[in-house]
């Protein structure tokens, strides 16, 4: 079980335009941040974990927030 939520955490990757979904993202949670949604590849995990804490819930969950936003894989936004 513990090597699925490992799975999960390196699997999860921003798909489409950032910059759109963060704004969608902040306007939904208007208590974030740029800097809490300030995204560099490859350092998804510290991303998530800026969410995590200012929106007070659980990794899973920002996850499948996060994904809700996305394009869906092989469509482009």
């Amino acid at each position: 079980m513990e090597n699925n939520k490992n799975s999960a955490r390196e699997d999860f990757k921003i798909i489409g335009n950032w910059d759109k979904q963060s704004n969608a993202l902040k306007e939904k949670f208007p208590q974030l941040t740029m800097a809490d949604l300030k995204f560099e590849q490859g350092k998804e995990s510290e991303m998530l974990t800026r969410v995590q804490d200012r929106l007070n819930k659980g990794r899973e969950e920002v996850i499948n927030i996060i994904k809700k936003g996305q394009p869906e894989q092989g469509k482009a936004q």
